[in-house]
């Protein structure tokens, strides 16, 4: 499945996978985030922190109506204030988005895996 953009010149077709990664990408350079959930765990209630080369991993495209939707599946720091992170998560992936893609996100919808407390 791909993502249809038609210009004058043509049409553009961006693949799930690289909107994904953006907007993995975009969502790992938030203050307090520490990293991506897995989706596939969460059936088992366990949230497997992923490496920064999972990008993709822990969001979730679809598409109704030529409206984007994305979800996002994601770990916080212990100590920071998780509207705020996922209010900042959810501005800097549909900035990116559009920035990066030229793609109009409808809804990022963010959900709260785990808390991870660091070591000091």
């Amino acid at each position: 499945m791909a993502l249809e953009m038609n210009s004058q010149l043509g049409s553009i077709d961006i693949s799930k996978e690289v909107v994904a990664t953006v907007a993995g990408g975009a969502a790992t350079d938030v203050y307090g985030i520490v990293g991506m959930a897995s989706q596939k765990q969460i059936k088992d209630g366990i949230s497997e922190l992923l490496k920064r080369d999972n990008f993709s991993r822990g969001v979730v495209i679809r598409e109704f109506d030529d409206d984007l939707h994305i979800d996002m599946y994601i770990i916080v720091s212990y100590g920071t204030k998780i509207s705020e992170v996922a209010y900042n998560v959810q501005t800097k992936v549909k900035y990116q988005l559009e920035q990066m893609l030229g793609l109009t996100v409808e809804s990022v919808n963010i959900f709260v895996q785990g808390v991870r407390v660091s070591n000091p």
